[in-house]
């Protein structure tokens, strides 16, 4: 096992090009006390659906109740924006919150970093949460709009207070154009949690809901203090970091990071000594590659919802007003050695897939491993442990995609899988 976390170590900065980051060419450091409309919008209401498609409680509004501004905040290099989340009765809901992002006026695409010093302190029990993500700014020649999940979605920062030690850094895209129509179950998404404490993808990768709210005084959960929450956007992978420590690579073509297999895969490898979440891929069609156009940043606080949005229902204990603290956000060039050495790299296999009445999965190093088979809205249907090899039978259950994920206790990985 050694032998080959080393190999894989190896490999993974043989797949690293080295980038720089170079000019600094646009920054709002939220210091002049008014928000400057010339790069922001302020996002009102409950989004097209009523809920912005996560099921949440809360009614955005542009009142200085949930969007303004404040000095001599400990941590912040200058003064800072600052969006709150509250409880109270306004027009039809029981919640406000503040919504902010940069759309028509300000985006960027590859070839950039993009960073934001936040301090969500006061996150701190189920149903409170706060994203900085981006989401396009362009859409495709000869079309009038562009459907999520095919334009694509970066989430730099996904922070709630039902996992209070852990930040999601993901991405969201589709299978299929599918006539650039939504549909419910064409939706793939990537992403791993970062440790505040061991600064990379904890063990277990997936932490969990629970430990909240933590004390004011643990510096292990990220509403503690400031943290810089950002991306290097490459033009064949993103990077996610937090305080510079990456803990998610994600590669935008297959074969990039694993084989060339058509399967979306991810696996926590080590690297530099650090656990680092390793996924492909998102190219899956012709008509547009999501994270190869500029985006515009978000940033956007929320009141409960559903478990994949900001993590749960509301709790009765959740206190109120709650605040997030941004000290600013900043975008530069990155400068980047071109050549990547691409090594195809498997951990196991899956076969066949599609599946019909069973499927078989073989790892590559013998040992103990759980093994899960989870529907597309993220439900256990199936777990079991095996050693090397497990015969899984499919009969009986709904045709459609699944993703299989197996974990040896350090180390786990990821597939989808059609079953028919």
């Amino acid at each position: 096992m050694k032998i080959l976390l080393s190999i894989l170590c190896i490999l993974l900065t043989a797949l690293n090009t080295i980038g720089q980051v170079g000019e600094l060419v646009w920054e709002d450091n939220f210091n002049t006390g008014q928000l400057n409309l010339e790069n922001w919008n302020i996002e009102t209401g409950t989004g097209v659906n009523g809920d912005f498609g996560t099921g949440q409680l809360d009614r955005a509004t542009n009142r200085e109740e949930n969007i303004t501004f404040k000095n001599d905040v400990p941590g912040a290099q200058d003064g800072c924006l600052v969006i709150t989340t509250r409880k109270e009765f306004y027009i039809n809901r029981n919640y406000t919150s503040g919504r902010l992002n940069t759309a028509g006026k300000k985006s960027w695409g590859p070839g950039h970093r993009i960073v934001s010093r936040i301090f969500p302190r006061d996150v701190k029990q189920m149903g409170q949460g706060f994203a900085f993500w981006m989401m396009p700014d362009e859409i495709p020649v000869g079309w009038n709009s562009l459907m999520w999940p095919q334009g694509g979605e970066i989430d730099i920062m996904e922070y709630v207070g039902s996992i209070p030690f852990h930040n999601l850094g993901s991405v969201h895209y589709a299978w299929f154009w599918q006539n650039n129509e939504w549909a419910d179950w064409n939706h793939g998404h990537q992403g791993f949690y970062y440790s505040y404490e061991t600064q990379q993808v904890p063990n277990p990768a997936e932490p969990g809901y629970g430990n909240y709210p933590p004390d004011e005084n643990d510096t292990n959960a990220g509403s503690y203090g400031f943290h810089d929450y950002g991306i290097d956007w490459y033009s064949d992978r993103i990077e996610f970091f937090i305080d510079n420590k990456v803990y998610h690579i994600h590669y935008l073509n297959d074969g990039d990071a694993f084989a060339v297999d058509g399967e979306d895969q991810s696996a926590v490898l080590m690297r530099e000594g650090k656990r680092v979440g390793i996924s492909e891929y998102s190219n899956h069609f012709n008509e547009w590659h999501p994270f190869e156009h500029k985006m515009y940043p978000i940033l956007s606080a929320g009141v409960g919802g559903a478990s994949y949005s900001y993590g749960g229902a509301i709790v009765p204990e959740a206190e109120f007003p709650c605040s997030v603290f941004i000290d600013w956000l900043r975008v530069y060039k990155l400068d980047v050695n071109v050549g990547i050495m691409q090594t195809p790299l498997r951990e196991f296999q899956i076969y066949p897939n599609p599946a019909k009445d069973n499927f078989t999965v073989t790892t590559i190093i013998p040992g103990t491993y759980k093994i899960k088979l989870l529907d597309m809205t993220g439900k256990i249907v199936l777990q079991k442990n095996f050693s090397n090899t497990a015969k899984i039978n499919t009969t009986g259950f709904r045709k459609g995609l699944y993703m299989v994920t197996i974990n040896d206790g350090n180390r786990s990985a990821s597939e989808k899988i059609a079953i028919q």
